[in-house]
């Protein structure tokens, strides 16, 4: 098992990527709004007119300013594979800028996957 994490850059191109992943057969994938360091430093900070202590729903005002991480298990590297050429098709080549990043990491145990009804 793997755990693959996708940090999309452009959030416009979500529904597409989604449905990309589900082609190639993923069903499960939690999603994040997320943002790095390069934004912080090189687009005017995070937020300017948050509160001291902001609540989560302060941030979804304006969450087309955030990426978004995506996460999910995969079998093996052959999934890991079409994954990467599924999300390439639709955020282009991941060595140019404001693409994306992906992790493939080895995943030595996972709980709560498997669900009973």
């Amino acid at each position: 098992m793997y755990l693959l994490l996708f940090v999309l850059h452009d959030p416009s191109k979500l529904e597409d990527l989604l449905d990309a992943w589900e082609n190639e057969g993923v069903r499960r994938v939690t999603l994040l709004f997320s943002t790095g360091l390069g934004r912080l430093r090189y687009i005017k900070g995070l937020r300017d007119d948050l509160p001291l202590i902001p609540s989560l729903e302060d941030f979804y005002q304006h969450e087309d300013r955030f990426s978004r991480t995506l996460f999910t298990v995969i079998p093996d590297m052959d999934v890991a594979q079409r994954l990467l050429r599924a999300t390439t098709a639709v955020v282009g080549d991941l060595s140019q800028p404001n693409t994306g990043l992906m992790l493939v990491l080895p995943l030595v145990q996972a709980f709560g996957l498997e669900k009973q009804e």
